[in-house]
């Protein structure tokens, strides 16, 4: 059996713990740079907002019923969902966190000596208790059966937040009542094909044969139908790389400068490279993008992109900074407004083992690794960007991302710490 803690509104939910005030009203939180609703309460639901509405867009809905409006804080975000871990793993021999507010939980054995039902309701309480974050926990025998679980003991208040799917009569009921399109594992694409064959409910696609599955989809449409049916077959535990690391950022506001462009451009560099490192891999190649501001149809429109590839894959902050920089060099054009640039990392492999060049120009390969371990621990143990590249600058600038409703990081800056 598999239990999956879902945290309710997460985002929200942080936000209201050190703002008792805000318990039963209206609470969203913004995307990056302040620019959509990208977790809100049912109080704000209730009030006609949706996720991915812009905020300039619904300001007289926000205005109107008094909604509470926060900026995205990763980093406290982070710093909860790491409390909550530790909370778990505290009652829970193994647990494995699948998103910063979804977690699973291995509960095989567990049912000889536990009601399980009991067991995640005391689990649910502890967390309830020492962080006042809110959590749905589904327990079922495979990992899309928790999930459906989970989604029921969210939004039916009679399973007192826990949801059991354990015998074959439960199953078929919330394959009967749960909707096709929410399933972990089905997409759009699968959608429109069930669909197509006359499939409206995950209980007609579990009832498919085995044969007439196989012969219709690939191995991701198979192991949900196997999950469906009761059958573990989908192991989350693996690590996967990224093929593809990105980070890009509309700006806060316009910029046309060069020396703004190649601060932002190095900063979303040394971030890519961060990522790469933190799943042990290395890139052979390194695209920049800028662009302007698209909705300003009175300034003048430009965007552009170039890419670097490397003559041996690296994961170095400094190399693959220096490529980026020689790619915006390339392509920036003077007197454009531009509102947004990026950073994107291809060509992505394990790093061990890495095929050497003959022509290689970096000498120093294993001190640069070493440096860029001991840059990675300061900045983990003192916080992001704590160690970063001259020219990425150091005073807020231009290019930043607006964050007016920003909360302070109360768990892990002793200079914004929470005072009562």
């Amino acid at each position: 059996m598999y239990a999956l803690i879902d945290c309710n509104s997460f985002f929200c939910s942080v936000e209201k713990v050190f703002h008792p005030g805000l318990e039963g009203k209206p609470v969203v939180v913004l995307s990056n740079n302040d620019g959509c609703i990208v977790a809100l309460t049912p109080e704000a639901k209730a009030c006609g907002l949706h996720r991915g509405d812009p905020i300039f867009k619904v300001e007289g809905i926000v205005n109107h019923f008094g909604v509470h409006v926060f900026s995205t804080n990763m980093q406290l975000y982070a710093a909860m969902s790491s409390r909550i871990t530790s909370i778990l793993r505290k009652s829970v021999l193994h647990v494995e966190n699948y998103s910063i507010d979804e977690s699973f939980c291995d509960l095989q054995g567990y049912e000889r000596n536990y009601n399980l039902t009991e067991l995640m309701w005391n689990v649910r309480e502890r967390i309830r208790l020492c962080t006042d974050i809110p959590v749905s926990v589904g327990v079922a025998p495979t990992k899309t059966l928790a999930k459906i679980g989970s989604k029921f003991a969210k939004k039916y208040s009679g399973y007192k937040g826990v949801c059991t799917i354990d015998t074959e009569e439960k199953r078929r009921k919330a394959l009967e009542l749960f909707s096709l399109e929410d399933v972990w594992g089905i997409g759009r694409k699968t959608l429109e094909k069930l669909c197509y064959y006359g499939i409206g409910s995950p209980l007609a696609f579990a009832e498919k044969s085995e044969s007439w599955v196989k012969g219709h989809f690939t191995k991701p449409g198979v192991q949900t139908w196997l999950e469906l049916n009761g059958i573990p077959c989908i192991d989350t535990t693996e690590v996967a790389i990224n093929k593809t690391i990105c980070t890009s950022r509309s700006f806060g506001d316009m910029v046309s400068e060069l020396p703004a462009l190649r601060a932002s451009v190095a900063s979303f560099a040394g971030s890519c490279a961060n990522k790469l490192r933190s799943q042990g891999s290395v890139c052979g190649t390194v695209t920049v993008f800028i662009s302007s501001n698209r909705f300003r149809e009175d300034l003048p429109q430009y965007s552009n992109a170039a890419s670097y590839s490397f003559l041996v894959s690296t994961s170095d902050t400094l190399e693959i900074t220096e490529a980026a920089l020689h790619c915006l060099a390339d392509i920036y054009v003077p007197n454009i407004k531009y509102k947004k640039s990026g950073v994107i990392l291809t060509e992505i492999t394990p790093e061990a083992p890495l095929q050497l060049h003959l022509f290689d120009t970096n000498t120093r390969r294993k001190e640069r690794k070493e440096l860029m371990r001991v840059l990675d621990g300061i900045n983990h143990r003192y916080g992001v960007k704590t160690l970063r590249l001259a020219v990425e600058g150091t005073s807020r600038q231009a290019w930043h991302v607006k964050c007016e409703h920003r909360s302070p990081n109360y768990l892990t800056n002793i200079d914004e710490i929470l005072t009562v």
